[in-house]
C-alpha cells in the first residue's frame, strides 16, 4: 500500500487535532480544508479571523469544518494561562512581559497550545524559516526522555521501496553522540512508517577500508548507538554500495546483519545527508516526504517555504500519524 494511503486509514477519524499558524496562507488554508472534509485531522487555523475568512470568500472556500483562533481575541482567562504556563517553563529565562511578546508570534502560541493539550500537533514554516519553526518546539516542548537533541529524517519513496535518510534536515556536524542519538531516532521514525529498521552509519570507508577523524566519529557513534539500543540492528562504518547491495555487503562485511540489506541510512553529516536524499529524489525518480522532525515530546513539523497545498497535506498526514 502507498505511505499515504496507508496513514490515512490510520488516522482518519482519530479526530487529531493539528494547528496551523500561517492559516492566512491560502495554500494552508485549502490543505486544511481538505484534512477536515477527509475526516484527517481536526485544523485549527491561527490568525486574523477577518483575513482568513478574506481570502476563504475570495476562494470560494467553506469554513464549516475548520476552527480558527485569532490571538488578539483570545479569552483573557485563557490568555492568562498560556502566559503563566509559558513563564513557567521558560524557568525565569523570560519575564512574563517578554513571554506576552513571545506569544504575539504565531508559532509560539501554536506551540504552547499543543504544550497545554488544546492541540496534538503543530505544522508551520510554509511563511516561517526553519528556525521561527523549531526554536518554540525546543524551549516549550522539549526532547523525549533519554534524547538531548531533535533531528530530521526523509522518508524516501518510489513505488514499493522505502527507506529512511538522516539526518537531513538539521544537525549540520554532528559528533559521534549526536549521531547515535539520530540512528536511534531514525530507527524509530521508521517503525512508524512500517519499516523493520536496519540501520547503516555511512561513510567513505567500510570496517577499517579507509581511516581518519571521520571515519573514527562514525565508529564511536556505531558503538554508542548499539550500547543504546540494541534491539535494533545498527552496522557501521559502511560505504554506501555496502549498505545497500547485497554482493557487496557479503564481500566487504560479511559478518554484518545490515550491510547490502539496510534501509535506515544515518549520513555523517548534513552536507552529505542534503546532498544524498536530493540525488535520489532528482536522479532516482524517489519522493522525498519529509522532513520529519524527530525527538521531540510531541509532533512539530516544518514545512518548506515553498510548500504547495500538497505538501502541506502530506506532512500534516504525516504529523497526525506520529501521535
Amino acid at each position: 500500500m502507498d505511505l499515504f494511503e496507508s496513514l490515512k486509514s490510520k488516522i482518519k477519524g482519530q479526530n487529531k487535532t493539528v494547528v496551523f499558524p500561517e492559516g492566512e496562507d491560502i495554500r494552508v488554508l485549502k490543505a486544511a480544508i481538505r484534512l477536515a472534509e477527509d475526516q484527517l485531522v481536526k485544523p485549527i487555523l491561527l490568525g486574523f479571523e477577518a483575513d482568513i475568512k478574506a481570502v476563504a470568500k475570495q476562494n470560494n472556500l467553506s469554513l464549516e469544518q475548520v476552527q480558527i483562533i485569532d490571538p488578539e481575541k483570545y479569552p483573557e482567562s485563557d490568555q492568562k494561562e498560556m502566559t503563566d504556563k509559558l513563564v513557567e517553563r521558560r524557568n525565569g529565562k523570560n519575564t512574563e512581559e517578554q513571554v506576552i511578546e513571545m506569544l504575539k508570534d504565531v508559532n509560539y502560541f501554536g506551540t504552547m497550545l499543543v504544550f497545554l493539550g488544546k492541540a496534538d500537533a503543530m505544522v508551520s514554516g510554509a511563511v516561517h524559516a526553519t528556525g521561527d519553526t523549531v526554536r518554540p518546539a525546543l524551549q516549550i516542548i522539549k526532547t523525549k526522555p533519554g534524547m538531548r537533541r531533535i533531528s530530521g529524517s526523509f522518508i524516501m519513496q518510489r513505488n514499493e521501496e522505502r527507506y529512511v535518510f538522516g539526518d537531513s534536515a538539521i544537525n549540520i556536524d554532528p559528533d559521534a553522540d549526536t549521531l547515535a542519538e539520530i540512528a536511534i531516532q531514525s530507527a524509530e521514525t521508521a517503525r512508524l512508517f512500517g519499516i523493520d529498521p536496519k540501520v547503516a552509519m555511512l561513510s567513505f570507508s567500510t570496517k577499517g577500508s579507509a581511516g581518519g577523524e571521520m571515519v573514527d566519529k562514525v565508529r564511536e557513534a556505531t558503538k554508542i548507538a548499539q550500547e543504546r539500543d540494541p534491539k535494533t540492528p545498527i552496522d557501521g562504518e559502511l560505504q554506501f554500495d555496502a549498505a545497500f547491495v547485497p554482493a557487496v555487503g557479503a564481500s566487504k562485511a560479511p559478518d554484518s546483519k545490515v550491510a547490502g540489506h539496510a534501509n535506515v541510512f544515518i549520513f555523517p553529516e548534513l552536507q552529505s545527508g542534503n546532498i544524498g536524499y536530493k540525488i535520489a529524489q532528482r536522479l532516482g525518480g524517489f519522493e522525498a516526504i519529509g522532513p520529519i522532525l524527530q525527538g521531540l515530546n510531541a509532533p512539530v513539523s516544518d514545512l518548506s517555504r515553498g510548500a504547495s497545498e500538497e505538501d502541506v497535506y502530506k506532512v500534516a498526514i504525516i504529523t497526525a500519524a506520529q501521535i
